[in-house]
């Protein structure tokens, strides 16, 4: 008798794309050079071939994850619906999000590493392996999403910057410029907001398989709203950790505090695993809103990447003694 076993990040078939559709999808879109998509989401035609790295995208699908095991979602809500504080406290941001300038784009490595050096977005990425992984996303505000991401894997980053003996910690920092992010004007948030946006993972968490630095997304660079040109991804941690607009990355000895642990530090820890048994103060975890949907679906230990994450944090406790996340 055959036994299947069912993996814990497994939903109903009835939930979940099939491959042929998926695949068939990205085929139309190369094809059609996205024009459609353009066209739905207000986004102007033409936009992504404007961008040098245009035909990097999107890279070859990683098989390993080619299905979060849930439907993707429509680009047009995703590139309309974000986080992104730089640019104010609504969701609906994306228009503001526009005014972001990508090219040049520099990145600083800095602290820990053999010898500190600062890097164009455009060389970087002709020294890295582009590939597609399609990634759940799980918010704190317990609300989710998939997305068809592009990019690559955190690991190849730390690799080019070469890390002593002495980093245990990655940090990763936002642009600052208030000139065109009105959320950074001191006149909004009365100068309080510890700004550049800032996010913190250990080594071992940056050398997981499973991180990732997006620079593309639903087969094109990723859009401005959602981080352009390069972001974090960390599906396995609530959304907040996952840094967009990086123009700066140090390795350090010490743990450093976060943006919103500085801010609120009973509400988002460092670690910020998903975990549907820890409450935020202000809001349950046991559940999730789909974004597309509304359907409320729950949530799962890791969001689903328990396999593959699980075991960086075997007997570790946080800073209030409680069990980490079992």
């Amino acid at each position: 008798m055959l036994i299947k076993t069912i993996h814990n990040w497994e939903i109903p078939e009835s939930r979940a794309t099939s491959e042929h559709v998926f695949l068939n999808r990205r085929k139309f879109i190369a094809a059609a050079g996205f024009a459609g998509i353009g066209l739905a989401s207000g986004i102007r035609p033409g936009l992504a071939a404007e961008d040098p790295t245009a035909g990097l995208y999107p890279g070859k699908l990683n098989p390993a994850y080619a299905d979060a095991g849930r439907k993707v979602t429509p680009e047009a809500l995703n590139i309309t619906y974000n986080n992104f504080y730089e640019f104010g406290t609504s969701k609906r941001i994306s228009k503001a999000a526009e005014a972001l300038v990508i090219r040049p784009w520099e990145i600083a490595f800095e602290g820990e590493i053999e010898t500190p050096f600062k890097m164009q977005f455009d060389d970087l990425i002709k020294k890295v392996q582009i590939e597609q992984r399609v990634y759940r996303h799980r918010c704190v505000e317990a609300w989710s999403m998939t997305v068809p991401w592009s990019g690559f894997t955190l690991k190849q980053l730390v690799a080019l910057a070469k890390p002593n003996a002495n980093a245990k910690y990655v940090k990763f920092e936002t642009f600052n410029d208030p000139e065109i992010a009105p959320g950074q004007k001191p006149s909004l948030f009365g100068g309080s907001y510890p700004w550049p946006y800032s996010e913190s993972v250990t080594m071992e968490e940056a050398n997981n398989d499973l991180a990732f630095m997006v620079t593309g997304a639903y087969g094109k660079p990723v859009a401005k709203s959602m981080g352009a040109p390069i972001r974090l991804h960390l599906p396995w941690k609530y959304g907040f950790k996952s840094a967009k607009s990086i123009n700066k990355i140090t390795f350090t000895s010490e743990r450093p505090k976060s943006f919103w642990e500085v801010l609120g530090p009973r509400e988002y820890g460092f670690w910020a695993n998903v975990n549907p048994e820890v409450a935020h103060p202000r809001w349950s975890q046991a559940a999730e809103r789909d974004l597309e949907t509304g359907e409320k679906i729950p949530t799962i230990i890791y969001n689903g990447y328990a396999e593959q994450v699980a075991s960086l944090y075997d007997g570790m406790k946080d800073e209030l003694g409680t069990a980490l996340f079992k």
